[in-house]
């Protein structure tokens, strides 16, 4: 499949540029005219993985997050939040519920929100190297929605 466009951004791990990273993602969406759930879909999980990468990834120190963007003519849309912090010993039990590494102030269903407002949710790691989370989303076809409508009347 081809890719119709494709962006990298990437920050120092301060919680301010969350809202940065999901404004760059809205704005990279806006010429695939997606479906206003289609945007706060992508708002949420990407949210959710820049926030663990701040929290989780560099134990509220600094570090970078990089994100890359891909576009595809099929209207999937690709998302790879990564950082080089201290990587996760225990994926699937990361992935848990209600597990958490960040003490009582954290809830532990970050990866639950992403799987939830995702079509496929991919996490690779290494110790002392990093995590890589990766979002598959397929964006609605307005004509879908036209049709959905449609049908619901």
């Amino acid at each position: 499949m081809n890719i119709l466009n494709e962006a990298t951004i990437s920050f120092v791990s301060n919680s301010g540029n969350e809202a940065f990273a999901r404004a760059s993602a809205v704005a990279f969406l806006l010429s695939a005219d997606p479906t206003v759930n289609d945007i706060s879909d992508i708002k949420t999980a990407l949210s959710e993985a820049v926030t663990n990468a701040i929290i989780h990834g560099y134990k509220n120190a600094k570090g970078k997050i990089y994100i890359n963007l891909k576009l595809f003519e099929d209207r999937k849309l690709v998302i790879k939040v990564r950082d080089k912090g201290c990587g996760i010993a225990d994926i699937k039990k990361a992935m848990e519920p209600l597990f958490t590494t960040g003490g009582e102030e954290q809830a532990g269903i970050g990866f639950a929100v992403m799987q939830s407002f995702s079509d496929s949710l991919k996490v690779k790691s290494e110790i002392n190297k990093g995590t890589t989370v990766t979002i598959v989303k397929k964006l609605c076809c307005k004509d879908d929605v036209k049709n959905m409508t449609v049908k619901r009347q």
